[in-house]
């Protein structure tokens, strides 16, 4: 599945006051790290959706789910915990900056890794 190159400036220009973000094409898009805990990614589905994923943690996902925009992150057969998806069409640019937050906030209590 293709990333979205679009998309993921979107996510490089809402990230790039932050120190310790990297980035890696895997899961079908790209995905964004902080001191490489992953926060966040963006691509394209095969049918075209385009769509964010964000990693707000066990504990928000609950709270995360609550918003009519995310759904959770189905991978195979799998269902990530801790990690939705919300398409960019409802994602407006306050809409990122919020799901930012908390992915910053659930990474930056892990501990850095190399």
């Amino acid at each position: 599945m293709p990333y979205d190159e679009a998309l993921a400036d979107r996510m490089r220009l809402a990230l790039k006051a932050h120190a310790g973000i990297s980035e890696r094409r895997m899961m079908g898009g790209i995905c964004f790290f902080l001191h490489g805990n992953m926060l966040s990614g963006a691509r394209r589905d095969k049918d075209g959706v385009r769509r964010f994923m964000f990693r707000v943690g066990k504990a928000r996902e609950a709270e995360a789910l609550s918003s009519p925009a995310a759904s959770p992150v189905i991978h195979g057969a799998r269902k990530l915990g801790g990690f939705i998806h919300v398409i960019d069409e409802d994602c407006g640019e306050d809409d990122l900056r919020a799901w930012l937050a908390m992915c910053l906030d659930h990474a930056s209590a892990l501990p850095p890794k190399a």
